[in-house]
């Protein structure tokens, strides 16, 4: 038994899975119609659905009846249409059977997704005009229909935390719909669950307002008296301050940096004190100073907050000694070179390598899924949508530069060969340890032409040391869409660490690559594809890591990472160390 069904603004394929027959040729290609206006092909993707049969019209005897034989393949549709028919078959938790695997998928899809074709703004009025209103719909009907508008607002909640706490719109949507939700408690006494539920949501969320609930108080009766003052009136609560993570550069040199992993409320002098240690300058003789596009420079008080959204669009900080000069020189013209310590020879690989994953997984586990998307869509820049998901790749590209830089300022040969080795057991070991994000960067910072070229240096490193760093290429081997990478990450339990650019340009790959919209209808399968994708970040989370075997020593030298920044300077440098033959 086999059928096509076509609603209006929404189209489905469907699937008999007895004997895995389809009506349509399912194929990743466009729709479109042809110039006679016949149909193309029509790309489609598996989302199952609860029901295709009505439970009136099916014999509880038949077993060719059985709901789970049968499955829909949405194609596309409205907006409106499709958040329609994900509360129509929306299955509320205290009814029967647990929801399955395949309906929570296309909740998340959508959910995920939506912003690829609608704003947030308009999915709350979408959610607002499915909340049935006095008079538009009775009895039991529209009782299911507010508590599964309830339902998916709280779903959507979870999923995405406290993402979206700061968008006004969502906070006034939250009011909105608890009035709404209280205005019918009296009508509707079964309510009551949910509206607890709720109230915890808006509690999470801190967008309660004490004044909300009392002025709803006198229209109920018996059910209010039931409820306590506590649970009826909602408190005001303060946000917490979020602990996020940022990376401050404080500019030491005209070409390099120090790059510094902190909290954003570091202040002036607290950083200087990092700077001056790892430095090995005086603290008392340096000041920070923000220096403009012009080069104009401002000293910086030492109570001043160094890390500070407004600094970005007026220059960079730097340390510089008292008379505003730089604390060193310009690297290819640095006697020092010859007399820098190089203090990664007398650490442990294994424990520089636990240090670097275990800052990855800080900054790792604190990105939203989300995240994902925004980068992707580039919506709202300069807000902190993508705050986690830029730093961590903020220092994907650093891992690279420090491992260029560590190499390139060793005067040393033998020293230069140790590099190389110590570098080549660090990207081993996170490899090890699930942290292909900084194995990527170590082994592409090894592989730039500044180090590559040095010929001398790789000469007399070890033939086993080549082997291993020759294995570890293949990770990095682009060929068939990065093969290697992805059976090798693939392999790995979680919790794990993936190479983010990779993985956002897969979905950038997805959203460029497909169109949005068929016939002005929502192309379904391009969101599936990319909420699949962005799933890839709840499953890396699914665990947490175990207990870390490296000491504040490591941890302190992976937080602060002298950088240079000039690829000029940088090939310099090389060709001072090996001058062409």
């Amino acid at each position: 038994m086999c059928a096509f069904l076509q609603v209006q603004f929404f189209k489905v394929d469907f699937f008999d899975l007895n004997t895995h027959s389809t009506v349509c040729d399912l194929r990743h290609n466009d729709s479109s119609r042809d110039d006679d206006g016949s149909k193309s092909e029509m790309c489609a993707f598996d989302v199952p659905h609860f029901r295709y049969i009505d439970d009136d019209n099916v014999e509880e005897n038949d077993d060719s009846s059985d709901c789970s034989s049968y499955r829909y393949v949405v194609v596309s549709g409205t907006p409106l249409k499709i958040l329609e028919h994900l509360l129509s078959d929306l299955r509320l938790d205290d009814q029967r059977g647990a929801p399955e695997n395949k309906e929570k998928m296309l909740l998340d899809d959508f959910l995920l997704t939506y912003l690829v074709f609608m704003s947030t703004h308009d999915l709350c009025q979408a959610l607002l005009g499915q909340y049935p209103y006095k008079g538009q719909e009775e009895g039991k009907d529209a009782l299911f229909r507010k508590r599964k508008v309830l339902q998916l607002v709280s779903h959507w909640s979870r999923l995405y935390k406290d993402f979206l706490k700061e968008e006004e719109h969502v906070r006034s949507f939250m009011k909105t719909l608890y009035r709404c939700v209280l205005e019918d408690l009296y009508e509707f006494p079964t309510l009551e669950k949910d509206l607890k539920e709720f109230q915890k949501l808006l509690r999470r969320r801190h967008i309660s307002n004490p004044h909300v609930s009392s002025c709803f108080l006198c229209q109920s009766k018996q059910t209010y008296q039931h409820m306590s003052l506590k649970e009826n009136c909602l408190q005001l609560r303060s946000p917490q301050t979020e602990a996020r993570e940022v990376i401050c550069c404080v500019y030491v040199s005209a070409d390099s940096y120090l790059s510094v992993h902190t909290h954003p409320s570091l202040e002036a002098h607290e950083l200087l004190r990092i700077v001056a240690l790892k430095m090995d300058r005086a603290e008392e003789e340096m000041v920070l100073a923000v220096v403009s596009h012009t080069g104009e420079r401002r000293v910086l008080q030492p109570s001043d907050c160094v890390y500070s959204e407004s600094l970005t669009p007026q220059g960079k900080l730097a340390a510089c000694r008292r008379d505003l000069t730089e604390i060193l020189p310009p690297l290819t013209d640095s006697a020092e070179l010859s007399r820098r310590p190089v203090r990664l020879l007398g650490i442990n690989t294994w424990d520089v390598a636990a240090a670097l994953t275990h800052l990855d997984w800080s900054l790792f586990k604190s990105i939203h899924e989300q995240e994902l998307v925004y980068y992707t869509l580039s919506r709202a820049p300069g807000t902190g949508h993508t705050a986690a998901l830029s730093v961590l790749l903020q220092r994907c590209n650093e891992v690279q530069q420090w491992v260029m830089s560590e190499v390139l300022m060793c005067v040393s040969l033998n020293k230069r060969v140790q590099l190389l080795k110590k570098f080549i057991k660090i990207a081993a070991h996170c490899k090890a340890q699930r942290n292909l994000n900084s194995a990527f960067a170590i082994i592409m910072g090894l592989n730039t032409a500044a180090v590559s070229r040095l010929n001398q240096t790789w000469e007399k490193c070890p033939g086993k040391f080549k082997k291993l760093f020759s294995e570890l290429e293949l990770i990095t081997d682009p060929s068939l869409n990065h093969k290697a990478y992805r059976e090798a990450f693939k392999r790995m339990k979680p919790p794990k660490i993936p190479f983010m650019p990779l993985l956002l340009k897969d979905i950038t790959f997805i959203h460029e690559g497909n169109k949005t919209f068929h016939d002005n209808l929502v192309n379904f399968e391009k969101l599936h594809m990319i909420a699949d994708t962005v799933r890839m970040i709840r499953h890396c989370q699914s665990d947490q890591p175990g207990g870390c075997s490296h000491s504040l020593i490591e941890l302190n030298y992976v937080q602060y990472l002298h950088i240079i920044d000039n690829q000029q300077t940088l090939f310099e440098l090389s060709h001072k160390l090996e001058p062409r033959a």
